[in-house]
This record gives structure tokens, sequence and C-alpha cells, in this order.
């Protein structure tokens, strides 16, 4: 719902900003005060075109802000997330453009460009006037608002599913005769691969002990050196540790026959010695055993310098090129079972196929169906605003598309086989055409409230807009529209801008917009009115300039109807 919209320097709004409320908003005045400018000024903040000669006589440029609540549109906020936007309840556009026709445009704060503001705005107001932002003038919205119609969103959740398991097995099949196509390279290179990894047979943790063992061959001399040496001085040697220690330990076990204070530290003197004898043999011993082996320390290197070969090829360690093996040997045993896999990807694709023509078969008859009977409402709606002659037709054809799937030669998306597109005839006898190309904008406009007076409440939610909805019509068929105006703001907020005052009385809140020449310039200014100032604004539509007691009377009467209506 558009809640605020602020514009300065636009055409011949210098500055004004305007609350709008739910439900049906009106916005009158007098011929030229510039109730149209605001229209113009949606548009640009949905993404329309920015032309220089929109700008202010005398400013730099134009400026745009409008502020919509989207707290209830998960359309609109998963838009908002996609494009790394703060998703919160409000949404902010603001669109600047400069008297060199250069334009800006800003999205809750950020900088965003005309492409995507139209994205991120889509489906926030449909404006009925000049074949801009028509919702419904798209077709590519048609299909869904016929399956709102007929109650058809769950049949579209199936189709929707069917469609993802069939392309999901035409995928694993597609897949599996590319590997076909590409088998024979394939799998001689896999081959190669698991034979040069099994003649290194390599082990988990091989490389780590190979350093090490690398590390002692590379200084055998030296920890040979250091081991025998301490095993001298510790042990092996006149006047060795053990020797002095066994010596003090004798010592002070004589003492402790005088005292016996000193026997428990004799005891520990004793265990020292036996440690450090223990300590000193395995140094010998380690000592002897350090060899110096050249021709082991090449083969050490060599094989280190062959894992490392490998490690480069298949991944950085030998876990992984253990895990390479593995994935190797798995897929040239899926080449083995080829036809095997073949044949279940396959008869998977049947099954998938067959569900899926079954489930859009079915929602299509239900659309032929319904598609019929939404024609004819609509055009029924048409004849009480006026246009008698009028037709509507859903159009329902097969989609077309280039490739994909296909059930009985139309392309399967994820909404079924189908196209709608709603088509119209103005007039009796004259063939039915799209929307959009429909050339009186008044026709288009009671077409489009025909069409969303018949649809209100389903579909998406946002704000529509009329301009140039009573063009063409007074009397009884105005009332009829301002009813139906009505009943549609019933379910979205509504904003009309009309010459009529049986349309007017309908409104749930009242704009008037005037003009006045301040200084040497035109200056147009939108004020909200209370009752009595609306009841003076009818009572101006009613009788024109020279308002009198009987129009006030006339006026009071229309508002009086309007709300018990």
């Amino acid at each position: 719902m558009l809640t605020c919209l602020r514009v300065s320097n636009l055409a011949i709004i210098d500055e004004l900003e305007v609350e709008l409320g739910p439900g049906l908003n009106v916005v009158t005045g007098e011929t030229g005060a510039g109730k149209s400018i605001l229209v113009t000024a949606l548009q640009l903040v949905l993404g329309g075109k920015g032309r220089p000669e929109i700008v202010r006589t005398g400013a730099k440029s134009a400026e745009i802000e409008a502020l919509f609540e989207v707290g209830d549109d998960p359309a609109v906020r998963a838009r908002l997330e996609a494009a790394e936007l703060e998703a919160g309840n409000e949404l902010i556009i603001r669109r600047v453009v400069q008297a060199s026709g250069r334009t800006r445009a800003y999205v809750n704060g950020r900088m965003a460009t005309a492409k995507q503001l139209s994205v991120l705005a889509a489906g926030l107001a449909d404006i009925s006037s000049q074949h801009e932002h028509h919702t419904l003038a798209d077709p590519r919205t048609h299909l869904e608002y016929l399956d709102a119609y007929a109650r058809l969103m769950g049949e579209r959740a199936k189709i929707a599913k069917a469609h993802a398991g069939l392309a999901d097995a035409q995928r694993e099949l597609e897949e599996l005769e590319q590997r076909y196509r590409e088998r024979a390279d394939r799998e001689d290179l896999l081959r190669f691969q698991v034979r040069e990894i099994d003649e290194l047979a390599p082990e988990a943790g091989e490389d780590d002990a190979l350093n090490e063992e690398r590390e002692r061959l590379r200084h055998a001399t030296r920890l040979a050196t250091a081991a025998g040496g301490a095993e001298d001085a510790v042990y092996a040697a006149d006047g060795s540790i053990t020797e002095t220690l066994s010596r003090v330990a004798g010592e002070v076990r004589e003492a402790a026959e005088i005292d016996g204070a000193l026997g428990p530290l004799a005891d520990r003197l004793d265990e020292a010695v036996a440690q450090l004898e223990d300590v000193g043999r395995e140094l010998g011993a380690y000592a002897r055993d350090v060899q110096l082996d050249p021709e082991r320390l090449g083969e050490v290197e060599d094989r280190l310098a062959a894992l490392h070969r490998l490690q480069r090829k298949y991944g950085g360690s030998v876990e992984a090129i253990l895990a390479h093996r593995a994935e190797a040997a798995e897929e040239l045993e899926s080449f083995d079972r080829h036809d095997e896999l073949f044949a279940e990807a396959q008869a998977k694709r049947e099954a998938a196929l067959k569900t899926a023509r079954q489930v859009a078969r079915a929602l299509s008859a239900k659309r032929k169906k319904a598609s019929k009977a939404l024609g004819e409402k609509i055009s029924d709606e048409l004849v009480s605003l006026g246009m008698g002659g009028a037709r509507v037709v859903v159009d329902l054809a097969p989609l077309a598309g280039k490739g994909g799937l296909e059930v009985d030669g139309a392309h399967l998306s994820a909404t079924g086989i189908d196209r709608a597109e709603f088509l119209i005839a103005p007039n009796k006898g004259e063939k039915a055409r799209p929307l959009a190309k429909i050339a009186s904008g008044g026709e288009l406009s009671r077409a489009m409230l025909a069409i969303k007076r018949v649809l209100a409440g389903l579909g998406r939610t946002g704000t529509y807009v009329f301009d140039e909805v009573d063009t063409g019509v007074g009397g009884a068929v105005a009332e009829v529209i301002g009813r139906k105006l009505g009943d549609v703001a019933g379910h979205h907020q509504v904003i009309c801008i009309t010459h009529l005052a049986q349309i007017a009385v309908y409104g749930d809140t009242h704009f008037q917009v005037s003009k006045k020449i301040v200084g040497e310039r035109t200056k147009s200014e939108i004020t909200r009115l209370s009752d009595a100032e609306r009841l003076e604004e009818i009572a101006r539509m009613v009788g024109g300039v020279t308002i009198t007691d009987r129009t006030r009377a006339a006026a009071a009467e229309l508002l009086d109807q309007a709300r018990r209506g």
C-alpha cells in the first residue's frame, strides 16, 4: 500500500506531500490543476522513463519519493532480499530527474539502476492511464489471475512439483548420455589414474613417517655422536654421572645408620642412579643402531618425490590421492553398469513424464472451463460500466517454447502447458485484441476496472490507480463505476482521479488538487478534505463555479446515497 507520496519541482508542482489511506482515495480538482501529474510521479518511482521537460522551469531537478507498506507482500520482500536490501515492512523509493534528462533512483537508501527499480517495484502499483505499469495488460500475469479465479492454486503447486521431478529425471538422463559419449576418453583417463595410484600404493600418513626417517638418515653422524657422548657422560666413562652419584648414595646410606631420617633420601638417590643407568644404556643402544645409509636415504627421497607428484595431481595430500582413487574406481564401475543405469534413468523419466502429463492435462482442462466463465463475467461487468457492446475473451492456448520439455506438442513449464491472455473487443462486431492495444484511455481504464472488480481479492495485493476511468460517461454509469471502485477498494488500496461527483462520493479519503499563481509562477497544491470541505468540493463538481444551497443539497444527497450504498 502506498502511504505517502512527496513531490518537488515536477511540472507545475513546487512542493507537495500527500498521505494516502487504505480503501478508495479520490483525487478531484479543476482541469489543468495537476491531478494527472500525481500519476506521472508514481510512474517515475515505479521505474518509468524520466524526461527533462517534466522538471519545473528554473529547477535543477525534480524529485519524487514514495513510501510503501510491503509487510504482507512476500513477492516484494523476496525481491528485496535477493537484491540484498533490508526487507522490513516499509519500502522507500526515491527518483531524481535532472533538468538534463539524467535520472537517479534509490531503493531504501541504496542507489539502483532504472532496470533494477522496475524489477523491485513490480506489483507495487497498477496504473490504468496511459498504457504504463498495467499488470493486467501484461499477458505474463493473466494465467495467474485465471488460476486464482478458478481456485487452481493447489493444482499449480502439483504441476510445479511434477515439472521439477521431470526436469531432474531429464537432467539425470542427459548427464548419463553425455558421459556415455565421452566414455572412451574418460575411461582411459580414469584407468590410467587408478593404475598410477595403485602402482605407488600410498598409505595414509606415510609421507609424515618418511619425512621423519629422511631427517634421521640425513643427520645420522650427528645423532650417533650426540647419543654416544651422552652415554659416556651419564654411564659408560670413568667419573660418569652415575659413578659419582653411586658414591654419594653410598655415603648417605652409611650416614643413615646413624640417623634413620636419611634412609628415604638414600633410597631416592639409589632410584636416580638406576634411572640414569637405564637412560645411559638406551643412549648407547641408539648410538650403535644409527647407521650411515646413503642407499636408504635415496630410496626415501625417491618415494617422497613420487608421493609429491601424485599430491600435485590429485589434491595435495595422501588422503586426497586415496579419495580420488576411490571416486575414479566408482565412476569406472558406473561405466560397466551404464546400460543398467541408463535403463533406470529412462524408466524414471518416463514415469515422471507420465505424471507431469496427467497433471498438466487435468489442469489445462479446468483452465479451459474457467476461462469461458471468467470472460463472460468480465463482459457482464463491462455492460454495467457503459460498454454494452464490449466483449472479453480469455484466450487459452498451448504454451510455445523452443526445446525443453513438451507435453502434447506444448512446452511444459512449472505452470503447465498453457498460456492465457485477456482479449477485448470494445465494440460489437470488432475482433478481440490484447488489452495493451486498446486505443482509448477511458475504455482501457473501464476494462481494467471490470477485470479488477471480478478478480478483487485474487492475485497480488498492491495499489490500483485509475485515471480517465470516467472519460465519456456520466449519470447512472458514473454511479456504477463509483460503486465498483468501492468494491475493489475493499481488497486493494485504490487511487482514482475523477471529474465526476457520482464517483468521488464513494471515496474513503478525498483530496483536492488546485493551482494558484504566486508571483510570476503557477503552483499546484493538494489538500486532504474535511467532511465540510468535501461537501463544498462535491457541490462544485455538481454545480460548477457558483455553489448554491441547491447544489450543496444535491452534493449532500449524493454523499448520503454513497454511504448507504
